[in-house]
């Protein structure tokens, strides 16, 4: 399943998927799964994810448009 949100966040804010990968502390191929829908995000990863955008987890997981 691939989620919108999670690259669209991440492109406003000019930052590459090396970047974000960082911050999970994943590799870049891992982050670009988790936005592709390879792999499965993790309650961990939606958590940091949601925390460093200021946003909630459904807006992730484009349950909601509403940040």
């Amino acid at each position: 399943m691939v989620f919108k949100h999670i690259r669209d966040l991440r492109e406003d804010s000019d930052l590459r998927q090396k970047d974000i990968a960082k911050i999970l502390n994943v590799s870049q191929n891992t982050y670009s799964q988790y936005e592709t829908g390879v792999i499965a995000l993790t309650a961990e990863v939606l958590i940091k994810l949601a925390d460093y955008y200021n946003v909630s987890v459904d807006y992730l997981l484009d349950r909601t448009d509403e940040k």
